[in-house]
């Protein structure tokens, strides 16, 4: 077995790690310092756009989309290495090199599945990164886990005109307290009644200007804004007409689409979860070897040790299961890697937020202190537990897929 990166991968894991040591983990400060400083809290820092000219300028740019003639043209398994990069640092990396969600995904299906016109009007700005948006389907009045619950109406307009209106409430909706944030993808149910009730959904894309579109508030995430990241907004549709061109693919394809956009972002979000691993070891390390109590440094202790050794056999273990997954992507197809795919998205989360944890018992109360950045990735962490589907309803498949070889 080649366990090798190839020429290319190696190349650009290089000059990625050159620029996150010269430019990223300097400007992670400097994001926060001037956070304080703006009129909004939304306000993108002025070190973001440094940070996107400079990746623009050494061809570090949109790395995550297959399709070579709207991005780098990289496979699952040359990309994965370079999203554990950016993982380090997962509220400035992906989004200096336009490889943030819910862009990524909202680009993927704007590339797979969107007309001329819609690839034009959104795709391309959002290729450049002159704007960001949102992807709105969680919602709070049903059980999100299971998407066929969703309850918001896109109905086709009464009255004959060619249009759509939607009516619907959505929250945690990633993104959307951007002022930049200038589209939805919004899922919702066009045929209630259809007797096959994954074929009730569809997904349109609904601007940020459409009259009736609120985004009512800003939801924390364990008490963070994410501000760097666009926050996360509960968001209501009210008599929200747009044009029926708006409409992505046709009536009916909304489930099938959030499939196909669902499985290259769990695995790019475990691709990114291990780079956090990486950095709470690190910091693990450096902290252990600088503090000092009862008589011993911390990393003379017993079971700081333990800790240390079974976070690096644990993120030796995951990165060979998210690499496979990746190479079998790109050979056999999402559906051909359904199994693993689920593996790593319950694994990975599960066994990062038990990394960062250690961590930051080993930091004290620096550790839950805004000094560091192990409480943040630590909430981040915990909440991939439920995006893009929550762990029990992952198990729940996966054991099927097992008990069928059995029956």
């Amino acid at each position: 077995m080649d366990f090798a990166f190839d020429a290319r991968t190696e190349e650009l894991r290089a000059r990625l790690l050159a620029f996150m040591d010269e430019h990223v983990y300097p400007a992670e400060a400097v994001a926060h310092e001037q956070l304080t400083l703006s009129s909004s809290p939304w306000d993108t820092p002025a070190v973001i756009e440094d940070l996107k000219a400079e990746a623009r300028r050494q061809g570090l740019w949109n790395l995550f989309l297959p399709d070579s003639e709207y991005g780098a043209g990289l496979t699952n398994l040359q990309y994965a290495p370079l999203a554990e990069i950016t993982g380090r640092s997962p509220h400035l990396a992906p989004v200096a090199l336009n490889c943030a969600a819910p862009d990524t995904g909202n680009m993927e299906v704007l590339a797979l599945f969107g007309s001329d016109e819609q690839k034009k009007q959104w795709l391309e700005p959002l290729l450049a990164g002159e704007i960001r948006s949102a992807f709105a389907m969680t919602e709070p009045a049903v059980a999100s886990s299971d998407a066929t619950n969703i309850e918001t109406r896109i109905e086709q307009a009464a009255d004959g005109g060619d249009e759509y209106i939607l009516n619907g409430r959505k929250w945690y909706i990633s993104g959307a307290m951007n002022p930049n944030c200038k589209v939805f993808i919004v899922m919702g149910k066009t045929d209630p009644a259809c007797p096959d009730i994954r074929r009730q959904q569809s997904m349109i894309l609904v601007p940020r200007n459409t009259p009736g579109l609120e985004v009512r508030r800003a939801m924390t995430v364990y008490g963070y804004e994410d501000h760097l990241h666009g926050g996360h907004a509960e968001v209501i549709f009210d008599d929200v007409r747009v044009p029926a061109s708006n409409l992505i693919s046709e009536e009916g394809s909304g489930f099938a689409i959030a499939q196909a956009r669902l499985g290259p972002g769990r695995i790019h979000h475990c691709m990114r979860l291990i780079g956090m691993a990486e950095r709470a070891i690190e910091l693990m390390c450096r902290r252990a070897a600088s503090r000092t109590a009862f008589g011993k440094a911390l990393a003379q202790q017993g079971v700081v040790q333990s800790w240390i050794a079974d976070a690096r056999v644990t993120v030796e273990q995951l990165r060979l299961l998210v690499l496979k997954t990746a190479w079998l992507m790109d050979t056999v197809g999402n559906k051909g890697a359904h199994t693993e795919i689920q593996a790593i998205k319950i694994a990975t989360p599960r066994a990062v937020v038990d990394i960062l944890d250690r961590a930051v018992q080993v930091h004290g109360a620096g550790g839950v202190s805004q000094d560091f950045p192990l409480a943040e990735l630590w909430a981040g962490a915990r909440t991939l537990m439920l995006a893009d589907g929550p762990d029990e309803v992952h198990q729940r498949s996966l054991a099927r897929q097992e008990l069928k070889k059995y029956r």
